[in-house]
């Protein structure tokens, strides 16, 4: 884990519970959809306990993210509608995860094609879209 990054000044999970807004003191912006946040957990069951290649995480299509806990001053855990509750994104990963969404997504496709899988991109549940709120939102709202 990073954690050389300063903390988001906001941290905002949307109404529909796909994306996590995340934004930093230095005006950068990223929207996270919970896919990708879920098939880059920095958890071992994705990461390998090892250190070695990332496992292919399938079928995400339409996870979400049902909590966003504060883990002291460095960290959120995000608990995933699929049941998926460790691994701690730390301030670093969210930025890293945030700069590289580009060439980490195309990477996932890639290794899905090579799997010979294909994703559902349409693929929705019935689940009611909750009030979005604000995780992290000023310099006095930052987690303990």
């Amino acid at each position: 884990m990073s954690t050389s990054s300063p903390a988001p000044s906001k941290i905002r999970l949307a109404k529909d519970r796909r994306s996590l807004a995340v934004t930093f003191p230095d005006g950068r912006h990223y929207d996270l959809p919970a896919e990708y946040l879920r098939v880059y957990s920095p958890s071992a069951e994705v990461r390998g306990h090892g250190g070695g290649e990332m496992m292919l995480v399938l079928g995400k299509e339409t996870v979400r993210i049902t909590d966003v806990q504060p883990v002291g001053r460095y960290a959120v855990k995000l608990v995933f509608d699929d049941g998926h509750d460790s691994g701690l994104y730390d301030w670093g990963l969210l930025r890293e995860l945030g700069e590289s969404q580009d060439r980490n997504w195309r990477e996932y496709l890639d290794r899905l094609a090579a799997a010979g899988v294909e994703r559902d991109p349409q693929g929705e549940r019935a689940t009611p879209a909750a009030p979005s709120y604000d995780v992290l939102s000023s310099e006095s709202d930052k987690p303990h």
